[in-house]
């Protein structure tokens, strides 16, 4: 076995507080500077030795830098995105003239949904990984030919070849991947990311793969982590948060980014039982499903805030998007984590098949009444290999491929004859003024800065920030929104701007 490739692990510069997609399920430029932890990236780093992750929107890594960090290596494995695919294959081409004989991997969902595409776009991308690519890319680090690795893509003797699909890992070989946190040890600076609703600074990491929902719109159970939920045992979960404790005593809390932490009560119990003694805080993802005594057993274990994807007020829209729950789940949820004490960082989505201008305000109306400590509004985005960008496309709903302007900001790709793109973005910024301009949550807001410095100076941040893009939003409203235009316009490379 000859020695192992010099790899570097790229989640890749392109727009400005770009969260690439590396464990971002919505790859934005987001209202306020947000960057979650490139999780994907970090178990085939933990198995090549002498590699390293790079981080560079967090990190404030610009594209020269970039260009020069990957002379050093052999082997890039670059995480992309739809909404910056474009941006990545400008950038690989400055890479590949800098070192001519740099192997290249481009990995994650865009790949793994259009693998001729993504190799047809650049003659300079050596392989495209289909599925978790933990072990792809650390075979060929190793040595192994292409012709060997299951689930990639390449070119041969001109044509593209398919190997055969990997198996899913399952708890067994899940347990068996190195830590996350390792990584985040070795290579990032906690502090670099930031969450507006979670404690600065966080941890994140997932404790299992794949959802059972069916949401038509959720990227990630349809395209690399699949609708099949594969668990890390409890024990080997509760080892990598003891090392976290260890690793980071300036952390305040762990977020534990699944797809669906909370989809089985007796496994999140038994977490609960194992957490409770190591008195820490915790976050994660969650349905609307758990009921009382399982949010009192989180919450007596630690559990202080989750974030739900509520979608939509409007029944139907549910129904539409398969999402699994109804308006009535949501409300008695919302009402036991009052009872015990869990804070709720509520999503919608503006722009769901069914959407009028009827169930918009029935959805800012809702969301009122639940009344979440924080929220986050979304434009619907059909991210291609999502049944909701096949059915889009069937009834000419969808516009452009694009999804974002050329901050890398979301933008609206569907419209349909009674609501208009327009519409919904001024959708999206009235809900975000009827929820947060009510002096309670005002004040709400507020008081948790009152006493804390650090947080003073977030929330300032943040409110730039926002009410920035907030003035951007309502001018492209009134202008009819940019239709003559590209929905994406690629930064240029170093040589020609000299800019990030």
């Amino acid at each position: 076995m000859p020695d192992v490739m010099k790899t570097l692990l790229l989640n890749p510069p392109s727009f400005e507080n770009f969260d690439g997609g590396a464990s971002s399920r919505w790859p934005a430029t987001r209202e306020i500077e947000s960057y979650w932890y490139p999780v994907w990236l970090t178990y085939p780093a933990g198995m090549i030795p002498g590699s390293r992750l790079l981080d560079a929107s967090p990190a404030k890594i610009n594209w020269q830098q970039t260009v020069e960090i990957c002379k050093d290596y052999e082997f890039l494995v670059l995480f992309t995105s739809t909404v910056g695919f474009e941006s990545d294959v400008k950038l690989i081409r400055k890479i590949k003239e800098a070192n001519p004989s740099l192997k290249i991997a481009f990995v994650g969902p865009h790949g793994h949904i259009k693998p001729d595409e993504t190799l047809n776009a650049s003659q300079d991308i050596d392989f495209v990984t289909r599925g978790e690519f933990d072990h792809s890319v650390v075979e060929y680090a190793h040595g192994k030919p292409l012709g060997e690795i299951l689930s990639v893509s390449y070119r041969k003797d001109h044509k593209i070849v398919h190997n055969a699909e990997r198996p899913q890992l399952h708890t067994e070989e899940l347990d068996a991947l190195p830590f996350a946190t390792d990584i985040y040890k070795r290579d990032l600076k906690i502090e670099n990311y930031n969450v507006p609703f979670l404690l600065h600074p966080f941890v994140s990491f997932y404790t299992t793969r794949g959802c059972p929902a069916l949401c038509t719109f959720c990227m990630w159970p349809q395209t690399i982590s699949g609708h099949a939920w594969r668990t890390r045992s409890t024990e080997n979960v509760a080892r990598e948060v003891k090392q976290a404790i260890e690793y980071f005593p300036q952390m305040k809390e762990i977020f534990f980014d699944d797809d669906t932490f909370n989809i089985r009560k007796d496994r999140v119990l038994d977490l609960c039982g194992k957490f409770k003694p190591l008195k820490f805080r915790w976050s994660s993802t969650a349905r609307v499903h758990s009921d009382y005594e399982t949010l009192k057993g989180m919450a007596d274990a630690g559990a202080r805030l989750f974030i739900v994807g509520f979608e939509s007020g409007d029944p139907q829209i549910l129904k539409n998007i398969k999402k699994g729950a109804t308006v009535e789940m949501a409300r008695t949820f919302m009402k036991n984590c009052r009872k015990v004490g869990i804070r709720v960082h509520g999503d919608f989505i503006i722009g769901l098949p069914g959407e009028t201008r009827e169930t918009i305000q029935k959805t800012i109306d809702f969301a009122k009444e639940l009344d979440c400590e924080t929220i986050q509004v979304s434009l619907a985005h059909a991210m291609p290999g999502t049944e909701l960008h096949d059915s889009m496309a069937k009834q000419g709903f969808l516009k452009v491929e694009a999804l974002a302007d050329s901050g890398g900001h979301q933008l609206p790709h569907i419209e349909y004859p009674h609501l208009s793109k327009p519409e919904m973005m001024g959708g999206v910024n009235r809900f975000y003024d009827e929820y947060y301009f009510r002096p309670k949550v005002v004040w709400r807001i507020v008081r948790e800065a009152l006493w804390d410095s650090n947080e003073r100076k977030r929330l300032y941040h943040e409110a730039v920030d926002f009410l920035k893009l907030r003035s951007e939003r309502w001018k492209w409203v009134r202008e009819g929104g940019d239709i003559e235009k590209p929905m994406i316009v690629v930064p240029a490379p170093p040589s020609a701007s000299g800019n990030d």
